[in-house]
């Protein structure tokens, strides 16, 4: 009986996003809007020429929302690895109308993919509901920002910089190690004035990690399903590409598939979960498929 309320403990069914609340009594989905001339997979696909194109951008919006998007991620600065840093004005400058346009124009939560404090205090003011931090508020005034904009936070792992994070990343237990990480950036985030119940964990597959890794922390996924959220981004990522020698453009099975088991693996932790991807409707009837299934037994 005491295992079973601890297990049930784990289960977030809302996520209170500035005036939205996210249901996580199921796995919500995050539709990814790289406004990025340098993302790995999609990136400058909104571009026309060396110019954003806000027409084609507002339509990739509507079509994964109408594809079953829950969370739609504004993203200004690629984390590819080797990717260099932008600055805090060329961010800015990318993320902010994009942000204005989407949300004045659609009714959905939107979360902004940014390590730099401007970024988070403006996208706060414009109307964003989610901070997503690859840095986890490790930047300058990071930290203040997320806990003055009353949001819920992503924080996660990596292990250095996009830039360096491939160079041989090393760990003695990758599971245990990540796991302290985020629990300890919990406790931070905590001692600076956010609330519990509005951090969000993410692994980080990929981020400093080789596929041996990033399999190994996969397969303990279930361990971070305690007392938060989890967000999960494997989609297209290269240690899919790396299990049958796909690039980039070939990856959406592998991709789905293991959206598929991360839902289970949290499902069986009793946690909530939260998947990043590029291929919205196939992952949502990948979802549906399985939540059937399961009401059928």
């Amino acid at each position: 009986m005491t295992q079973l309320k601890s297990s049930v403990r784990n289960l977030i069914p809302q996520l209170k996003c500035g005036s939205k609340l996210l249901d996580l009594s199921r796995p919500a989905v995050m539709g990814i809007l790289n406004i990025t001339p340098d993302s790995f997979s999609d990136g400058g696909q909104l571009y026309s020429g060396d110019q954003l194109d806000q027409s084609k951008t507002l339509f990739a919006v509507e079509a994964m929302l109408a594809e079953g998007a829950d969370i739609i991620d504004i993203g200004g600065e690629s984390t590819r690895p080797g990717a260099q840093p932008v600055s805090e004005e060329q961010e800015l400058q990318r993320v902010m109308p994009i942000l204005e346009a989407v949300a004045n124009r659609f009714d959905t939560i939107i979360s902004v993919d940014t390590s730099t404090a401007k970024v988070m205090s403006a996208a706060a003011a414009a109307g964003a509901h989610i901070i997503n931090d690859v840095r986890a508020l490790s930047r300058e005034g990071a930290m203040q920002a997320a806990a003055d904009s009353g949001l819920p936070v992503c924080l996660m792992h990596m292990q250095n910089q996009p830039d360096s994070m491939q160079h041989n990343p090393q760990y003695d237990d990758v599971v245990s190690e990540v796991k302290k990480f985020l629990e300890q950036r919990k406790k931070d985030c905590m001692a600076a004035g956010i609330m519990a119940d509005q951090l969000i964990l993410d692994p980080g597959f990929g981020f400093g990690k080789t596929l041996a890794h990033n399999m190994a922390l996969f397969n303990g996924l279930e361990q971070m399903a305690v007392g938060s959220p989890v967000l999960v981004g494997v989609s297209r990522k290269t240690m899919i590409g790396q299990l049958f020698d796909a690039d980039v453009n070939n990856r959406l099975l592998g991709s789905v598939t293991m959206a598929l088991l991360a839902a289970q693996k949290i499902a069986a932790a009793q946690g909530s979960l939260i998947l990043r991807v590029h291929d919205v409707k196939e992952t949502v009837q990948t979802l549906r498929v399985w939540q059937q299934c399961r009401k059928g037994n």
